[in-house]
């Protein structure tokens, strides 16, 4: 299992790549596979952990990774923050290297390997003995890394929902494996406040701006949770911020795992006013798990994960939206978490990327 080395494993609050990636490990392992990680130095797992860096990208220490790039008179170097790119080659040579040393060992040789790493790990995938399969966590939404992956087109690619493989249909799609969440982290709350919820990355794909708008006219108080990243942030200050009065419209921050799951519980629905083809977010599964409605457009996946009345509301515009508040209390929050129990846990995941690898290796 190659992960990515952005956040320990299992990440404390912000990390959905890393956290797919440890749930699919932990439930290989329960079904009795044998299986090794590798992962940035911090992360557990049940399973066997390589370190192959030694902090996570987003957590290294801050001495480090403030550095000032200067010329040392002593050394003749130039000093500087750790190179991301370099250390995550190194990340990916770390694995290919045990997988190269250990393919004539019968009890230690690795069946297939996983790669969850954009772009980066496909050169290594006809250099090695065994299958490599690449799940894309929306790495093809990215215009610039199509040339990468469509010289590698041939090899088996993994798809987070069937939305996904519209930005680049040309890959051979081995299967699609939704994304799964582990059921025990996200209690069902039957009883919901009027609290309207957006969590996820503070960005304009993402609808927040959107959100805001629906809870002022809906006249719901709106909480916000999530991450504002460099490049957002005059998005966030001129389309977000002016709202923010803590009455209203309530930012909270990035918060944990266990803290979305409080707000998730406590919410009326969470709005999911995508503007792009999202694949497979984990807010929209953390929050059914928890019995709590949806209000989406109908871009990406949600469509795959919303039956419109049922679990929550498909919308086209921001009337529509509006309107879909007003006829919450049709919803069940039991049809909410069922959905999630059925298709969207991280047993289910688990099963469907053993059954991937079945295949690969039976062909």
């Amino acid at each position: 299992m190659l992960a990515p080395i952005s956040w320990v494993m299992p990440p404390a609050g912000y990390g959905p790549w890393e956290r797919v990636v440890y749930n699919i490990t932990e439930e290989l392992v329960k079904l009795g596979h044998d299986v090794t990680l590798f992962a940035a130095g911090g992360s557990t797992s049940s399973a066997h952990v390589v370190h192959t860096v030694p902090y996570a990208l987003e957590t290294w220490p801050d001495a480090l990774k403030h550095t000032d790039r200067r010329f040392d008179m002593q050394t003749g170097l130039l000093e500087g923050p750790p190179d991301p790119r370099v250390l995550e080659e190194l990340h990916i040579g770390i694995c290919m290297e045990q997988v190269a040393a250990n393919r004539l060992d019968a009890v230690n040789r690795f069946d297939i390997v996983h790669s969850h790493l954009h772009v980066h790990a496909l050169p290594y995938a006809r250099l090695i003995d065994c299958p490599m399969v690449s799940t894309l966590h929306g790495s093809t939404w990215v215009r610039s890394s199509h040339p990468m992956f469509l010289a590698y087109r041939d090899l088996p690619f993994v798809s987070i929902s069937n939305a996904e493989r519209q930005m680049l249909p040309e890959l051979n799609y081995v299967a699609t494996v939704y994304n799964g969440i582990r059921l025990e982290d996200f209690p069902f709350v039957p009883d919901k406040s009027d609290d309207l919820l957006f969590a996820g990355r503070l960005s304009p794909e993402k609808g927040v701006a959107e959100a805001v708008e629906v809870a002022l006219r809906a006249r719901r108080r709106l909480v916000i949770a999530g991450p504002i990243e460099p490049q957002y942030q005059d998005y966030y200050d001129t389309r977000i911020w002016p709202y923010i009065d803590g009455k209203n419209v309530e930012y909270v921050g990035t918060l944990s795992q266990q803290e979305l799951a409080k707000l998730y519980g406590k919410a009326a629905a969470v709005l999911q006013l995508n503007r792009w083809c999202e694949p497979c977010a984990m807010v929209a599964t953390e929050a059914q798990a928890c019995g709590t409605p949806l209000i989406a457009t109908r871009m990406g996946y949600l469509p795959e994960l919303i039956t419109d009345g049922e679990n929550g509301f498909l919308v086209d515009s921001i009337d529509e939206a509006v309107a879909a508040v007003h006829k919450l209390d049709q919803i069940s929050p039991a049809a909410c978490r069922r959905v999630i129990e059925q298709r969207f846990s991280a047993a289910a995941m688990g099963r469907g990327y053993a059954d991937v690898y079945a295949q690969l290796l039976a062909q």
